[in-house]
């Protein structure tokens, strides 16, 4: 796998700081830290973009983390599916690459 990718955020989750559309920089395989964003894969197999909160543990006993959204009135987080499983945080976002600025209204 390559260690660097882009990821496309889709829908409403994560405003104010990011939107849908925003294209993201990710480094696959890099290791999640309490505040980082992160590309994971949830139980039914969605990909999303979530704020890393804390390390959990699974109901498996295995280590986790507890994913939240940064706009809690949009979409689906550990709030919902529980705790995501540390090999399903599958990249850190690094940065937003497009668009490269916003004006502000």
């Amino acid at each position: 796998m390559l260690p660097w990718g882009v990821a496309i955020v889709r829908g409403r989750s994560m405003e104010p700081g990011l939107r849908d559309g925003d294209r993201l920089l990710v480094r696959w395989g890099a290791a999640a830290r309490p505040g980082d964003r992160v590309l994971a894969r949830f139980p039914d197999g969605t990909l999303a973009v979530k704020r890393a909160v804390e390390r959990r543990e699974t109901r498996t006993g295995a280590t986790g983390w507890w994913l939240l959204s940064d706009n809690p009135a949009e979409g689906v987080d550990s709030r919902h599916r529980g705790v995501i499983a540390e090999a399903d945080v599958l990249a850190r976002v690094s940065a937003r690459i497009w668009p490269w600025s916003r004006r502000r209204r």
